[in-house]
């Protein structure tokens, strides 16, 4: 088991995000039916184990930027960059 309680329930949706497209940190707390546990999928995506598997690269911030990735900002916006080509 690599995440437990609600990282590891974060992390189970990540895959719904699709190939291209991105999601906010509140609209994946809201998807996750805790929209007020925004800070908590940010936690939950810098503490992803699997970051491939459960892409929270797709993850950004409310103003559209990229925010932090487990990986680096750079590996994060190279990933983004790939996807919407």
């Amino acid at each position: 088991r690599l995440a437990h309680g609600f990282r590891r329930v974060v992390q189970q949706y990540l895959p719904a995000i699709g190939y291209g497209q991105t999601r906010s940190y509140a609209q994946v707390a809201e998807q996750v039916g805790k929209p007020r546990a925004v800070r908590a999928v940010g936690s939950a995506c810098a503490t992803n184990a699997l970051p491939i598997v459960a892409p929270c690269h797709r993850v950004i911030r409310a103003d559209g930027t990229a925010g932090e990735y487990v990986g680096g900002a750079e590996a994060k916006a190279y990933l983004l960059g790939l996807e919407a080509a």
